[in-house]
């Protein structure tokens, strides 16, 4: 089914430049060209997402929006504006903003923020937030006891509470991106600079494994890499420490 979505912008040419890209990514997308017409149309439709710009006439994006969040709380809403002020920022997310993108902007990016914004916002069904194990080709996955199993050998590894919950995810968007900024928002629970660091510490680790380890192998999904790449970690790790605990034991 196609997502709704609600383009205030009164640009009339820019938002039918902006309208026609969307619906060739399969939007339908209603155009208003002032924030009166775009919030009767909100109240007359049903939308996923509303894009709204700032700076308009007769009711401005912002105004708008207050008036969009006492009638409905759930929509979303991406301002689009060429505001760049760190108050105006924080304003619009003030109001209920779930992005906030500055003119000018690349369209690819815009597409990729509007399907971000659309997963974030599709309701999880109920049996996949309280999942806690998870079948991934060869491998099983328990997240409440962080036990990642090799089913056919038997071997088992306990993982990091990090590395539990990155798993997780990632079987939650199974054959989809994740977004990296979902990731260090839901794990690290924020987007700045040290945790993003922390999280490529991690997927370094995991890229500096020998080409043999990181080649899929026949029938194995970009999961099963991951399982086997945190496997082999934890083998090479209790391997190192063996190896260090033989070599001081020699010299004592």
């Amino acid at each position: 089914m196609e997502n709704k979505i609600l383009l205030v912008e009164d640009d009339q040419n820019f938002g039918d430049v902006l309208r026609s890209y969307l619906e060739m990514h399969d939007f339908d997308v209603t155009l208003a060209t002032d924030g009166e017409a775009g919030l009767e149309a909100f109240k007359k439709g049903t939308f996923n997402l509303c894009i709204t710009d700032v700076m308009m006439p007769k009711k401005d994006g912002f105004t708008m929006a207050k008036d969009i969040r006492t009638i409905n709380k759930e929509t979303p809403i991406i301002f689009l504006t060429a505001k760049t002020l760190k108050e105006d920022v924080l304003e619009g997310f003030k109001i209920g903003a779930d992005d906030y993108i500055t003119k000018p902007f690349n369209s690819e990016e815009l597409l990729f923020r509007v399907k971000a914004v659309l997963r974030r916002s599709a309701k999880p069904e109920e049996n996949q937030e309280n999942q806690r194990e998870f079948i991934i080709g060869d491998y099983h996955f328990d997240y409440a006891l962080r036990i990642l199993t090799y089913n056919p050998d038997g071997s088992t590894d306990k993982l990091s509470p990090k590395e539990a919950q990155l798993l997780r995810l990632f079987c939650f968007r199974m054959n989809d991106v994740l977004q990296r900024s979902e990731a260090l928002t839901k794990i690290w629970e924020d987007d700045h600079y040290f945790t993003a660091r922390s999280m490529d510490v991690f997927i370094t680790k995991i890229r500096k494994y020998p080409v043999s380890y990181t080649h899929l192998r026949a029938h194995e999904t970009v999961l099963d890499l991951v399982c086997r790449l945190l496997l082999e970690k934890k083998k090479n790790n209790m391997n190192t420490q063996r190896t260090t605990h033989e070599t001081t034991a020699t010299y004592t």
